[in-house]
């Protein structure tokens, strides 16, 4: 049984083709230089002769009776048009998130980092953030047996500053942006955003050098790079970001109640995974007041196989029976 999985993101979508849960070969596209997701999947496919009997796709985005808006694509994709386009009775649409928190089950224990044990034998529910081009959260409810994913768009609500500080981000952003969200700062473009603020708000003095570089490149990777070399801009920024990460991650495991974990995904965490765990990442997650002993009690692992949202519309597409999950 050949099945095709794709996980729709801002930057790159990437499309897979599973034989007895092993990928046979797997591809990644811009997505922004292509029309739509058909247009990708047609070149994908143009000399496999693989037969497809099933097919599932994680999209950034809300998924609504099959159709979704893409967040940070000019596309609407709708799972009957895919179906059409495959030769298939139907096609399963996720939430990318969603599809993340189905690959958890199927992932190994060396493709997790863990950055607090917790409470190892505690059952609940789960919770996963990833930050990228976007943020993504979704859940895990648990039912006392199993976990049942369940997607969210939680990256998109307000922003709540935490200091003077974040109270004057928020006056820099609103007035950039009208709504500020989550998604705004702990995302790649977050990361620009924090380091514009702290240059043009004087709090400190870019360097010629690095100015140049983030003309002419990638913003956060090579705020991230010259962060590693100890620009202390960069650094400042990036330690920012991921103080508000880890934030909005303890925000997650409280409203969910994750005791039975937090997942830490996205393209980010995986390069940074040992600085978050003895840096502000965790600290952050923990600042919660009276609610610190809880969430000192929940593991909270870094998600290590960017595969999770393929392995994760692969386990849709296998187990369902007669295409309905």
């Amino acid at each position: 049984m050949t099945i095709l999985a794709g996980d729709i993101g801002g930057t790159n979508t990437r499309l897979a083709l599973f034989y007895n849960d092993e990928i046979l070969i797997e591809q990644k596209f811009l997505s922004q230089k292509y029309k739509s997701l058909e247009e990708i999947i047609q070149e994908f496919l143009v000399d496999k002769k693989a037969k497809i009997v099933r097919a599932a796709f994680g999209v950034a985005g809300p998924v609504l009776e099959g159709r979704c808006h893409a967040t940070n694509l000019p596309w609407v994709i709708e799972s009957s048009h895919l179906a059409s386009h495959l030769g298939l009775p139907s096609v399963f649409l996720l939430n990318d998130l969603e599809a993340k928190a189905y690959g958890i089950s199927v992932l190994k224990e060396s493709e997790l980092f863990m950055l607090q044990s917790g409470k190892t034998d505690q059952k609940g529910n789960r919770s996963l953030i990833a930050a990228g081009t976007g943020l993504g959260e979704a859940g895990l409810f648990w039912d006392g047996m199993v976990h049942h994913p369940f997607a969210s768009e939680g990256g998109h609500t307000d922003f709540a500053p935490r200091d003077d500080l974040e109270v004057e981000l928020l006056g820099y952003l609103i007035k950039k942006f009208s709504h500020v969200s989550y998604e705004r700062i702990v995302s790649g473009p977050g990361i620009y955003l924090l380091y514009r603020f702290l240059v043009e708000k004087g709090k400190e003095k870019e360097s010629e050098v690095i100015r140049k570089e983030l003309e002419k490149g990638d913003p956060p990777k090579e705020i991230a790079k010259w962060a590693r070399e100890g620009d202390p801009v960069c650094l400042r920024a990036l330690q920012w970001f991921f103080s508000l990460y880890g934030a909005e991650a303890g925000n997650m495991a409280l409203k969910f109640l994750s005791l039975g974990g937090v997942y830490i995904g996205g393209g980010i965490a995986p390069h940074w995974a040992r600085e978050m765990r003895e840096g502000p990442f965790l600290s952050s997650f923990l600042s919660k007041g009276r609610f610190r002993p809880l969430l000192e009690s929940i593991p909270v692992f870094v998600i290590l196989n960017d595969n999770a949202s393929l392995l994760g519309c692969a386990y849709v597409a296998k187990r369902s029976q007669n295409n309905n999950f």
